[in-house]
C-alpha cells in the first residue's frame, strides 16, 4: 500500500502570503498543467499535494533496449503524469523482487520469469534475447553469435542466492543433448559474476539489457541464437487495490505497447 509522507514543515499563511490556488512559480505551473492533462479518475490519487504518496517499484535493470522501455523512463513518465506521487525504485539481486512483493517491501515490481508467482498478478510486458558474456580475450568473443552447444565445455558462473529452478533456466540445464552445464565459480551479485567472467574464470548468460547496463571494455557479449528469450513481467499482489499501482501499470502498458 502506498505510504504517506509527513506534511512539509513550516510554510503557513504568514510565511507565504500567496493564495493556495495561485501558481507560485514555473515548476508549480508545470505540475498544474500535468495534473490538468491527467484522466479525471487519476486526479487526487495522492490526496492533497502536501501529503505526497509513494509508489515503491522493484525494477529490472531495463525492460526494453530502447529508452522508452527502460524502467527508469517508465518511472519518470509516471512522475510527470502524477507529480504528487514519489516513485521509490528498489533494486534486488537475483530474483529478490518476488519476495519483496510478498513481504510488502515494494508495491509493484518487474520480475524476470520463470519465477514462483503464486499470490501475484503478473502480465508480460517485454521479451529480451539472452546473451553469453565472455572475457574480451575469449575465443568466442571473435564470433558474431553462438549456440548453446558452443558453451558445452565452458564453466558457467552461478549463484545460490536464487531458487534452483531459476538458476537452471538461466544455465539452460539440462542442455538440449541432455548434458549438464559445467558449473564454475559462485557469485552473490551481478558485479561478482562479471568480475569472474572478465578474469576468464567462466562465462555467464544474461539478458541483452544487462550487456548494455554493465558495458565494460574487458567483457564481450554475444547472442545465443537457439534458446528462448527472457520474459519480463510486471507483478503485484493479487490482493492489491492500490490506485497508484493501477496507474503505474497503465503507463508501463502504454510505453511497452502491450
Amino acid at each position: 500500500m502506498a505510504e504517506q509522507a509527513d506534511p512539509a514543515a513550516g510554510g503557513g499563511p504568514a510565511a507565504h502570503p500567496v493564495r493556495a490556488d495561485q501558481p507560485r512559480g514555473p515548476a508549480d505551473r508545470r505540475r498544474r498543467r500535468a495534473a490538468a492533462r491527467r484522466p479525471a479518475r487519476h486526479r487526487g490519487l495522492a490526496g492533497r499535494a502536501t501529503h505526497r504518496a509513494r509508489c515503491r517499484v522493484g525494477p529490472a535493470h531495463r525492460v526494453r533496449g530502447d529508452r522508452r522501455g527502460t524502467a527508469d523512463h517508465q518511472g519518470a513518465e509516471f512522475s510527470a503524469r502524477h507529480p504528487e506521487v514519489v516513485v521509490e525504485p528498489k533494486r534486488f539481486d537475483w530474483g529478490g523482487e518476488v519476495d519483496a512483493l510478498r513481504d510488502g517491501v515494494v508495491d509493484t515490481a518487474f520480475v524476470w520469469l520463470p519465477a514462483d508467482t503464486s499470490g501475484l498478478r503478473t502480465e508480460v510486458v517485454a521479451l529480451e534475447h539472452r546473451l553469453v558474456g565472455v572475457a574480451a580475450t575469449h575465443p568466442l568473443a571473435a564470433r558474431s553469435a553462438v549456440t548453446i552447444a558452443d558453451l558445452r565445455d565452458e564453466p558457467l558462473v552461478w549463484t545460490r542466492k536464487a531458487p534452483r529452478h531459476w538458476v537452471d533456466w538461466w544455465a539452460v540445464n539440462p542442455r538440449p543433448d541432455g548434458s549438464e552445464p559445467v558449473w564454475g565459480p559462485e557469485n552473490d551479485n551481478v558485479e561478482e559474476m562479471l568480475d569472474h567472467v572478465a578474469a576468464g574464470a567462466a562465462v555467464c548468460i544474461g539478458p541483452a539489457s544487462m550487456a548494455a547496463y554493465y558495458a565494460r571494455p574487458d567483457l564481450a557479449w554475444r547472442p545465443i541464437t537457439d534458446i528462448p528469450p527472457l520474459r519480463i513481467a510486471l507483478a503485484r499482489p493479487v490482493t492489491c487495490t492500490n490506485p497508484l499501482v493501477t496507474a503505474f501499470t497503465e503507463v508501463v502498458r502504454e510505453l511497452a505497447g502491450t
